[in-house]
C-alpha cells in the first residue's frame, strides 16, 4: 500500500492532529500545568496521525530507514513524519515509557468530575508492516526470551515483522516453518486523560485516568469512559495496534501506525457524575458488552480490583445486593488479563450488556 503521509488521503476529523516535536513527549503523559496542542467541543471528531515507537527506540539504532531496511522495506515506505522524528530533539529519560504520546487536547468545558467518552469511528492502517518486539527482562517470559544466541549472548531485543496480508489478515513469516497468520482488530493501545498529579507520569503503566490499557475491545464500535481529573480534561493518544492478544506476553503487541478518528463527548450530568465518583477508574462498551477495568501490582491485585469494580457497578445500574451481583458476575461474566507487561497488570470484565437491562 502507499504510505498515509501527513496531509494525505481522508481526513474526517474538524481538528487534525499529526506527529511532531511540537504535538508529542516521548514516554511522559501530559501534566496540568501544560499548554493543550489543541481544543475541541463535546461531539466533535479529532483525527490523529499516531506513529508507533517501534524503528524509533534506541535499542532498535533510532534509524528506521536502516531497521526497517533490514526487512526489504524502502525509505519510500517510510512515513514522513517518522522520518522527521528520528532527528528529533526530543529524548526520552531513565523511566520514560517507548510511546509517542500525542496531545493534551482540551475538552471545552470539562471539569473534574465530568466523563469524557472516546469512540473511534476510523482507525486506518498508515502502512501495511509493524513490529512485534521482545525485550531482555520484559515480557511475561523475562529471563527466558529473549534466549541467548549461538555465542551466549542474550540480545537487547527481538524485533519480529508483522505484514498487513490483502484480506484483513496479519502475518508473521518465521525463520523456519509456515507463515503465522492471524486476524487484525486495530485500536490505540494508550487513550487518557491527564492525571491530576502536578509531577509528570510514564506512559507504560495504565493507571485511573486511562492511558496504556491496552484492551483489545476498545476498536471500532466501542466506547471508553474515563472520568474527568483536571479542567479540560487534556486528552492523549498513543500506542496504535494493528492487533493484539490479551495479555500482549511478548512485551508488544502489532506495533504499527494508525490514522485515528475519534468523537470525543462531554459527559456531565448528574447520573454521569455519579457513576464516575463510583467507579474512580476507566470503563468501557462496545455493541455487545460493558467493561469493567482493574490494575494491580499483580494478577491477583488486578483481578481483585475488578471484580470489586463490576460488584458496585453492577449495583448501581440495577440495584442489586452484592452478594446477588457477585453471584452474578460468577454465572455470567467473563473476566480477561489485559495485558501481564506494563509494570502493572491489568484485567477486565465483560458483562453482556443485555443481562443488566
Amino acid at each position: 500500500m502507499t504510505p498515509l503521509h501527513t496531509g494525505t488521503g481522508n481526513v474526517l476529523g474538524s481538528t487534525y492532529v499529526t506527529a511532531s516535536d511540537a504535538s508529542l513527549r516521548w514516554g511522559r503523559l501530559p501534566t496540568p500545568a501544560d499548554e493543550p496542542i489543541a481544543a475541541i467541543a463535546s461531539g466533535d471528531v479529532i483525527t490523529f496521525d499516531t506513529v508507533s515507537h517501534e524503528g524509533l527506540l534506541g535499542d532498535q539504532g533510532a534509524d528506521p530507514v536502516a531497521f526497517f531496511g533490514g526487512w526489504g522495506i524502502g525509505p519510500n515506505e517510510i512515513l514522513d513524519d517518522v522520518l522527521d522524528l528520528s532527528g528529533s530533539a526530543l529524548a526520552r529519560g531513565d523511566g520514560d515509557g517507548p510511546h509517542a504520546v500525542l496531545g493534551p487536547v482540551a475538552v471545552s468545558g470539562a471539569r473534574p468530575g465530568d466523563v469524557v467518552c472516546i469512540e473511534p469511528i476510523d482507525l486506518a492502517y498508515r502502512v501495511d508492516y509493524g513490529i512485534v518486539s521482545n525485550r531482555h527482562g520484559k515480557g511475561v517470559l523475562a529471563g527466558f526470551m529473549p534466549a541467548p544466541g549461538a555465542g551466549g549472548e542474550t540480545p537487547a531485543v527481538v524485533s519480529t515483522l508483522a505484514r498487513v496480508e490483502a484480506g484483513g489478515r496479519g502475518c508473521i513469516e518465521p525463520r523456519s516453518g509456515r507463515p503465522l497468520r492471524f486476524d487484525l482488530h486495530p485500536f490505540l493501545g494508550l487513550v487518557g486523560i491527564t492525571p491530576a498529579d502536578v509531577a509528570s507520569v510514564a506512559s507504560t503503566p495504565p493507571g485511573t485516568y486511562g492511558g496504556n490499557l491496552d484492551i483489545r475491545h476498545l476498536g471500532l464500535g466501542s466506547r471508553l469512559f474515563l472520568p474527568v481529573q483536571t479542567a479540560g480534561a487534556g486528552l492523549y493518544v498513543s500506542d496504535p495496534h494493528y492487533a493484539q492478544g490479551n495479555g500482549e506476553v511478548a512485551l508488544t503487541a502489532f506495533e504499527a501506525p494508525l490514522r485515528a478518528s475519534l468523537r470525543v463527548t462531554l459527559l456531565d450530568s448528574d447520573d454521569a457524575r455519579a457513576l464516575a465518583a463510583l467507579m474512580q477508574s476507566p470503563w468501557g462498551e462496545t455493541a455487545t458488552h460493558t467493561i469493567l477495568v482493574g490494575l494491580g501490582a499483580t494478577l491477583d491485585e488486578a483481578m481483585r480490583a475488578c471484580v470489586q469494580r463490576a460488584v458496585s457497578y453492577v449495583v448501581d445500574v440495577t440495584g442489586a445486593d452484592a452478594a446477588a451481583a457477585l453471584a452474578f458476575l460468577s454465572a455470567a461474566a467473563d473476566f480477561e488479563i489485559s495485558q501481564a507487561v506494563n509494570l502493572v497488570v491489568g484485567i477486565h470484565c465483560l458483562i453482556r450488556t443485555s443481562d443488566l437491562r
